[in-house]
């Protein structure tokens, strides 16, 4: 008679069903998040922290232990979550009444009732890492077995966050492409006035646009717009 799959084979076989272009890459983290949960003995409290290059937050959690765990560690700068996302290294504590490596996370982890924490790093890439995170309510929770487990997890979490990151940055350049088209369009616009009524070069129209920003110290582009709004070359409002 055949084995039965673990609990963790068939959340692994349910993450890897899971489409990544008909799934939010936040869903998807929350998906880990709730099946860590759910499959691991113990049934610890799971989130996920992503860190980047301006901020550290939670992106999916199982429960408020977990989030409010994570929120700890912001605020101090320092604990077993952020250890794992900056080393790349499993990061552990096998009971917080006795840890002495972030005393002060330990006690308001043990406050909460989080005996022992797991944190296994996010591989991303140089500019994004993370951790998934366990929080369990009785010490020394995590074997070896759960360890492996554990990380097999984080690996759909970090591709989950890889492609998250990738998808924020390229819209972010999209926006400020955008944004970059319409400055161009309305400097031309205030280019072309200038140049019929006042029978001037394109680059004598733009140097006038560029004086009135510096004495006014206005973008060019609000110089611009006010002209092409108002037929004024002259101080615009102040935005």
């Amino acid at each position: 008679m055949p084995e039965s799959p673990s609990p963790t084979a068939l959340a692994l076989d349910r993450l890897g069903a899971t489409s990544l272009r008909a799934t939010s890459m936040e869903s998807v983290l929350q998906t880990v998040a709730d099946l860590s949960r759910s499959v691991l003995p113990g049934s610890p409290e799971a989130s996920v922290t992503v860190v980047d290059t301006r901020r550290r937050f939670t992106v999916a959690a199982s429960g408020d232990l977990a989030r409010e765990l994570d929120e700890v560690q912001y605020s101090q700068g320092v604990g077993p979550c952020l250890h794992a996302a900056a080393s790349g290294e499993l990061t552990e504590i096998a009971d917080t009444r006795f840890e002495e490596r972030w005393p002060e996370y330990a006690r308001r982890a043990a406050a909460h009732g989080s005996l022992s924490v797991l944190s296994v790093p996010l591989l991303i890439d140089q500019d994004v890492s993370g951790a998934l995170n366990l929080h369990a309510r009785e010490p020394d929770a995590f074997s070896g077995q759960t360890r492996a487990a554990a990380q097999r997890l984080a690996a759909y979490a970090a591709v989950a966050v890889g492609l998250m990151s990738d998808y924020q940055e390229a819209d972010t350049r999209a926006r400020h492409l955008e944004v970059a088209l319409e400055s161009r369009a309305v400097i031309d616009q205030a280019k072309g006035i200038l140049m019929e009524r006042d029978r001037v070069t394109a680059d004598q129209a733009f140097q006038r646009l560029t004086e009135v920003s510096s004495r006014t110290n206005v973008k060019v582009r609000d110089v611009a717009e006010h002209l092409v709004r108002t037929g004024v070359l002259g101080d615009p409002p102040r935005t």
